[in-house]
């Protein structure tokens, strides 16, 4: 009877962002720094570094370079993301005030769209954002910018 070799488990997502947070967080470098060492914005290079997005070969070549990560993490860093959230209401405080956002403005933003636009979706694939600071007199604000394709629901 012969035995079979044993296999090393692969590295997943999760595994590369607890990595990449830890390297951040070794580093002292933000996310603004990292970006730009790899030619992206910091929404898209944390978005993926934490296995929302999939990053193109190249770009997650030069994220293990500039983080110091191992090789196998390139290779998880372009593998196609899993888009699951853990909770239906999230509890950290920031996150919960944009998901509060969405649930107050939510149907306002939907109904402008569609008279702007029509009847469809503002796409999050073919999208982008960026978060700055902006003073403000009663304490800085917090200015989130997002930027989808507009995607028209087809008759058939």
């Amino acid at each position: 009877m012969s035995q079979a070799a044993f296999v090393e488990p692969m590295m997943g997502k999760d595994d590369v962002a607890a990595m990449a947070l830890a390297r951040k967080k070794q580093t002292g470098m933000t996310w603004q720094e990292i970006a730009d060492k790899i030619g992206m914005s910091p929404v898209w290079t944390h978005s993926a570094a934490m296995g929302m997005n999939s990053m193109p070969p190249d770009k997650a070549a030069h994220f293990i370079e500039v983080m110091g990560l191992p090789q196998e993490a390139a290779i998880v860093l372009s593998e196609p993301p899993t888009k699951m959230w853990e909770q239906t209401v999230p509890t950290d405080p920031c996150i919960y005030r944009l998901y509060e956002i969405v649930g107050v403005y939510g149907p306002t933003i939907k109904a402008l769209i569609h008279e702007e636009f029509g009847d469809g979706i503002m796409s999050a694939i073919d999208f982008d954002m960026s978060v700055t600071r902006v003073a403000h007199e009663k304490g800085d604000r917090v200015k989130v910018e997002m930027s989808g394709k507009f995607l028209k629901y087809a008759s058939w």
